[in-house]
């Protein structure tokens, strides 16, 4: 079936999924695979017994797997994070599909979720096929107001090119770039992950498993929703 939507907005069932009621059992089931991974479990096994337990639905264990990581993870990440202003005349890569996504769920008023890590995630996927939303030039154009401020020396967006419609969404991003005379480079590759890990720009990603590999990142999705956004929806499971 075609996807439709028009926004990246919340789930039907989301809102007695994630109601205040249902917050202090899902903090509970991130402690816990927090613990687990910490001990070196597997994530599937892991999520598995923490999810169990507490008769957790599939939506509810992707929003605990998205808000646990271990403790040396934790550790790592925060570690590497840089302070905004440490980013003036500096290069940055931008883990583009992972940023852009969760600023069109905020906008949509999709569920947003603060991790153990700091990081805030949303619960949105593309399942490799990527459409645009009504928010998405809204987004950008948040998302380069917010970045100019930080006067950067460069910025290089990358996206996945096996994501059908990514060539489109980096047309897109680019004209936004040049609209507003943003130092923007856009490009697609095959294996982003590996080329934001290796490269030696600061890196604006919430993607747990990806910070984990990098020197130095910034925590900007968080950065530009806390002060930019008016009321999102966003529950604190860190």
């Amino acid at each position: 079936m075609p996807d439709i939507r028009k926004h990246r907005g919340p789930h039907p069932e989301d809102r007695s999924l994630f109601g205040d009621d249902q917050v202090p059992t899902l903090q509970q089931a991130v402690n816990e695979l927090s613990w687990l991974l910490t001990r070196e479990y597997s994530i599937k096994a892991a999520l598995k017994l923490a999810g169990d337990r507490h008769r957790l639905t599939e939506r509810q264990r992707l929003a605990v797997s998205r808000a646990a990581c271990s403790d040396q993870s934790k550790a790592g990440r925060r570690a590497s994070a840089v302070n905004h202003e440490a980013v003036r005349g500096d290069d940055l890569i931008v883990d583009g599909f992972n940023l852009l996504i969760t600023i069109e769920a905020a906008l949509s008023g999709g569920i947003l979720i603060l991790c153990r890590d700091g990081c805030i995630r949303d619960l949105s996927s593309v399942h490799g096929s990527y459409r645009s939303v009504n928010e998405t030039d809204w987004a950008l154009q948040l998302i380069g107001e917010a970045l100019a401020t930080m006067k950067p020396a460069s910025i290089r967006w990358l996206l996945d090119q096996p994501i059908s419609n990514s060539g489109r969404l980096a047309s897109r991003v680019r004209a936004a770039g040049e609209q507003n005379a943003w130092p923007w480079k856009v490009e697609t590759s095959f294996n982003p992950d590996r080329e934001i890990a290796s490269s030696e720009a600061v890196v604006i990603s919430s993607d747990g498993p990806l910070l984990d590999q990098v020197d130095r990142w910034l925590n900007f999705a968080r950065q530009l929703i806390e002060k930019r956004l008016d009321a999102p929806w966003l529950i604190d499971l860190s």
